[in-house]
């Protein structure tokens, strides 16, 4: 279509030309052609000309400027050209936008070409295996003997999981996924969630283990209950230690849902104004029926004693402490429930005279089910959670747990609430 104004003014000058022929000379006639065509070859291979030495270089050179009908076609290639350009902005400033984020990703990305070297690497990926530049083999960097072996055997259907030696410590799990030619690889750290799943397992390990002898047990004399004729003292001794069993396993299952409310709760605890003397008298009065007196048991309260917090959460704790205390030290033993400020923290501490505890359990004291001795804290009554229950209200609280103990010394529990939750006298 840009040619058609060049062919009518051609079509117009051989019409010309035929005219002079014919009514002039066909000399002049044939020169006025000569010339015609001569300039629109000139003409249009001057253009041509401009047009190939552009092409030679596209992409360094400007575009050539013409008229008539080369004009039209050149800014035609102008106006492209400048379209193409603002495309690839666009697409590189999209482009730059998801490598920015894959670069903020915590997942390490690799592409890897058909000969498993990197064509490309994310941030973390740099960071985690020490990758710089590309075309290298990607085991340069990853030089694990397993990683080697599972990516020779290219069978990616399942994950690989190591350590990396520069990253003693932390967990890695690997994966490849096919993508054309290549392979797009991904290193993420597992290291927490392999903690949480060992601690789930150990869990459920720990919560069969715990209910399986009550469990036999009532299913053991239900059993004999039902299939033997016993005397009245028989039948009633069998009752009892059913009803010891039930009242264990209830008080695990009690034990277990208290700390499940605790940990699912995400809010913050009740902003309540408590008034230590009268929690610490009734939970003295609590530990002093469940000690049966053959134990000492008294209170001490110093300075301000009014806090803020849960009155329940704290309570619990309070209680949790009390019984562990009562349960581990030995009849005639004293244990003393104490409140003071120390340093602008609060210190609910219960001290006993008890058997005390040895120093390499005491890191551990405040997992679920630890025990330090599995057969004593059995015949005690112990869930082995209510340490668990105390450390997490104390979490809740923005408060810390603090154990001083050794053995044949007794031992101290002490609740360290922030300042933030004490009142001063003025408010008392």
């Amino acid at each position: 279509m840009i040619w058609i104004r060049q062919l009518l003014w051609l079509g117009a000058a051989l019409l010309v030309a035929a005219l002079l022929a014919y009514f002039i000379s066909p000399t002049i006639g044939l020169v006025w052609s000569a010339l015609v065509l001569g300039g629109a070859v000139a003409f249009n291979g001057y253009f041509l000309w401009q047009l190939n030495e552009w092409a030679v270089l596209p992409d360094k050179r400007r575009v050539p400027i013409g008229t008539g009908s080369w004009g039209l076609a050149f800014e035609r290639i102008s106006r492209y050209l400048r379209e193409r350009a603002d495309a690839s902005e666009a697409l590189e400033a999209e482009l730059e936008g998801v490598h920015a984020a894959v670069d903020r990703l915590p997942d390490a990305l690799i592409a890897l070409d058909r000969f498993d070297h990197v064509l490309w690497s994310n941030r973390s990926a740099q960071e985690l295996h020490g990758i710089f530049g590309t075309s290298r083999p990607i085991h340069h960097f990853i030089r694990q003997p397993d990683f080697v072996s599972f990516l020779d055997a290219g069978k990616f259907d399942n994950p690989l999981q190591i350590s990396l030696a520069t990253h003693p410590g932390r967990i890695y799990r690997i994966r490849i996924f096919p993508s054309g030619d290549g392979k797009l690889m991904i290193t993420r750290d597992v290291t927490d969630q392999t903690k949480i799943d060992a601690m789930r397992s150990d869990f459920v390990a720990n919560v069969s283990h715990e209910l399986r002898t009550p469990v036999t047990i009532v299913c053991g004399f239900a059993e004999t209950l039902l299939e033997l004729e016993l005397d009245e003292a028989t039948r009633r001794e069998h009752l009892e230690s059913i009803l010891r069993s039930s009242r264990s396993m209830q008080r695990i299952i009690d034990d277990l849902l208290t700390l499940a409310t605790l940990e699912a709760d995400l809010d913050q605890p009740r902003d309540q104004v408590i008034d230590l003397r009268e929690l610490f008298a009734a939970m003295i009065d609590e530990a002093t029926a469940f000690s049966g007196g053959r134990h000492r048991i008294s209170m001490t309260i110093n300075d301000a004693y009014q806090v803020r917090g849960d009155a329940g959460e704290l309570e619990s704790a309070i209680r949790n402490l009390l019984t562990n205390a009562v349960r581990y030290t030995p009849d005639g033993g004293a244990i003393e429930l104490s409140w003071r400020v120390r340093d602008g923290e609060g210190w609910i501490t219960v001290r006993d005279t008890g058997i005390g505890i040895d120093a390499d359990h005491l890191p551990r004291l405040s997992e679920r089910f630890y025990r330090v001795d599995r057969g004593r804290s059995r015949s005690t009554g112990g869930t082995g959670l209510g340490l668990a229950i105390v450390k997490r209200i104390a979490s809740r609280h923005g408060a810390g747990l603090h154990i001083v103990s050794a053995p044949g010394d007794g031992s101290s529990f002490s609740l360290r609430l922030p300042a933030s939750r004490i009142l001063p006298p003025s408010d008392e």
